[in-house]
């Protein structure tokens, strides 16, 4: 896939205020401070079209952003640490279980994992939680410009293993700083039926 423009649509505090359409829709999802907004800024070479911001749990509604004027791009909040009150963090989690489990146009969810960390626990729960939703997943794991190239892959290699539902449907590791796993990352997105 080349993305030839990219541009911030819209944004929404849950899903029944989402746009009323059938244009296929990609989310991207990880604990608070995976660098999704970085990511995202990466993919479409756009370094502030999704805000990217050093506190944890910045993104707190559901943002669209078309792509060629086709397909979009959804950031979700981060599961997981985010600093908003106590009362508002079951919503903040409700916001993304309803999305995810019942918005028809959604077509995959790329679950982004820090390269860096032994497999964490809710990381694996929340990709079990997927699988039972029925939703078809792929996993970018983040910020591998940190490591040493075979430290990632051991990593992510121990993260895949640790899984016990259904495996991704393709990993990536990734680096938005170095742009290591754009290219594999469009192509496969451009090789998915819903997309094209």
């Amino acid at each position: 896939m080349r993305i030839q423009s990219a541009e911030f649509e819209t944004s929404h505090t849950g899903i029944s205020s989402c746009p009323e359409d059938d244009i296929p829709e990609l989310a991207f999802i990880g604990r608070s401070n995976t660098g999704k907004s970085s990511l995202l800024n990466l993919l479409t070479r756009q370094r502030t079209l999704a805000r990217v911001s050093q506190t944890p749990g910045c993104t707190q509604l559901i943002n669209f952003f078309r792509i060629n004027k086709g397909p979009r791009f959804v950031d979700l909040p981060g599961y997981g640490y985010a600093k908003v009150p106590k009362g508002g963090r079951a919503a903040f989690q409700q916001i993304i279980a309803e999305y995810i489990a019942h918005r028809p146009n959604l077509k995959i969810v790329f679950v982004l994992i820090d390269s860096r960390h032994e497999p964490q626990r809710i990381d694996l729960e929340f990709i079990e939680w997927l699988a039972e939703a029925g939703r078809p997943y792929a996993i970018a794991f983040t910020k591998t410009d940190k490591l040493k190239p075979a430290q990632a892959q051991k990593n992510a290699t121990r993260f895949l293993e640790a899984i016990e539902s259904a495996p991704p449907a393709a990993h990536f590791l990734t680096s938005s700083k170095t742009g290591t796993g754009r290219l594999e990352l469009l192509g496969f997105i451009g090789g998915l039926a819903e997309v094209a």
